[in-house]
């Protein structure tokens, strides 16, 4: 495989303190800051499904509470792996019972790296 397109975003959940959520809008903002036209125009590739692979590499202050097939949902073309390693941040937040338990803003790093499979 060769690595085609690394991009990199952070998401947050601002009342509770939800990682796999945090999770998630960090792959959605990745993944919505480029455009992989260069595959097609560039490569001549039709078939994403089974020629682009996606590593998703996320740094969290819990890692392990991540739902990774949560995360792999967000890039519906392609394989796509995840990989949860400690990082992230947490700050003092608000509390707002309608908006979830806790008072911590929870953020989360995510690196896509695009592969395309020879």
């Amino acid at each position: 495989m060769k690595r085609f397109l690394v991009e990199f975003a952070m998401g947050t959940d601002l009342h509770g303190q939800n990682v796999t959520k945090a999770a998630c809008k960090a792959v959605r903002n990745a993944i919505s800051n480029c455009c992989l036209c260069g595959i097609s125009d560039c490569l001549g590739i039709e078939d994403l499904d089974n020629r682009m692979h996606i590593h998703v590499k996320l740094g969290s202050t819990n890692p392990e509470g991540i739902d990774v097939e949560q995360v792999k949902a967000e890039l519906p073309l392609g394989t796509v792996d995840v990989e949860c390693v400690p990082g992230g941040m947490q700050c003092e937040g608000l509390h707002v019972d309608e908006f979830g338990e806790g008072d911590k803003i929870t953020m989360v790093i995510a690196a896509l790296t695009v592969y395309i499979k020879d």
